[in-house]
């Protein structure tokens, strides 16, 4: 049954934010307000957009440090997003936390991590902890095609599937772990889905440029670990329009390659979709319009903030609190 409309303006107008938001940061990067280095995900809006669609607002999001668009798309302002990367005092853990450590508990939004698989075991343990309370809560965990041959990814997906856990396990497979390709050190073709059957689970694998099979896989998935299913793994392929990081140029892709992904960018895709499915022109556009005002709003209070103060360092590092017990 196709999408309803409503919800295919809603997954389009997250993408669109999700982009808007994305080359925003790029622009701020080579302004030199961005420090450090950032993990775009330009080319992957779908995934996110179409989970952050199905998901309850007190379901858990826990994903890698390439997580701009997956913490926006649980509904964090994008004001105090742009600031966290800026490292400003109005960003979302004050400046702290950077690019690659978005964590808004208020969201549910459970924390970027830059450890590759290392959220696996924790989002396996907030499962453990809802159907411990009983409370409906599905943990939804985000990860690269490269963390598929991390020890985590083996263990997490073991116990959850012994243990009939309500957690939703994603394969971001953008093809390319860093730099090199997932096909040249992988034994399968599709590393997440063609091991699903080692821990007992149904073989999914997807497209993860089409929005409305991303959002009508992820309301199954996440129905199913609801009414007490079990985990499910989903592989979703997708591309990244850049390279892995601000840092690299992603020249060791073929231009044909590059240029056939490009040609299945989400968003042209899903626009179409909706004009198909009856959505007025010029709804869409102002949709468009509205996303870019939002963005530019946010982007001058991220840039009137100010930079935190020197004794914000010494905070929150602790179970205390703080450091002092070190001297």
């Amino acid at each position: 049954m196709p999408t309803e409309l409503p919800i295919l303006v809603s997954l389009y107008r997250r993408m669109v934010l999700l982009r808007t938001v994305e080359r925003r940061a790029y622009d701020l990067f080579l302004e030199g307000l961005v420090k450090g280095t950032s993990h775009l995900s330009l080319g992957q809006e779908a995934i996110a957009a179409g989970f952050g669609e199905a998901m309850r607002p007190d379901d858990w999001t826990f994903a890698t440090y390439r997580g701009h668009a997956h913490t926006l798309s649980r509904g964090v302002p994008v004001a105090p997003v742009l600031a966290e990367l800026m490292g400003r005092a109005g960003g979302l853990m004050a400046g702290k936390g950077g690019s690659m450590h978005l964590t808004s508990v208020e969201h549910h939004m459970m924390g970027s991590y830059a450890i590759v698989g290392a959220h696996l075991p924790i989002a396996v343990g907030a499962a453990f902890s809802a159907r411990y309370r009983d409370s409906g809560q599905v943990a939804v965990c985000l990860f690269g095609d490269g963390t598929t041959n991390i020890g985590a990814f083996h263990e997490a997906l073991n116990f959850a599937a012994v243990s009939r856990l309500p957690v939703v396990f994603v394969c971001e497979n953008n093809l390319y772990m860093e730099y090199t390709a997932i096909s040249e050190v992988t034994a399968v073709e599709h590393p997440a889905a063609d091991r699903a059957a080692a821990y007992g689970l149904d073989r999914i694998l997807i497209d993860g440029n089409d929005a409305e099979e991303v959002f009508e896989t992820a309301s199954a998935a996440l129905s199913r670990a609801r009414e007490g299913g079990g985990p499910s793994l989903v592989e979703a392929v997708t591309y990244r329009h850049g390279g892995h990081s601000r840092a690299d140029p992603g020249t060791y892709r073929p231009s044909e390659e590059v240029e056939g992904w490009l040609a299945r960018d989400p968003i042209p895709r899903t626009r179409e979709l909706l004009l198909a499915r009856g959505a007025a022109a010029g709804e869409i556009e102002d949709l468009e319009k509205a996303v870019v005002e939002e963005v530019d709003e946010a982007t001058e209070t991220a840039r009137r903030s100010p930079p935190p103060e020197e004794a914000l360092a010494m905070t929150e590092l602790f179970s205390d609190g703080g450091a002092a017990w070190r001297n």
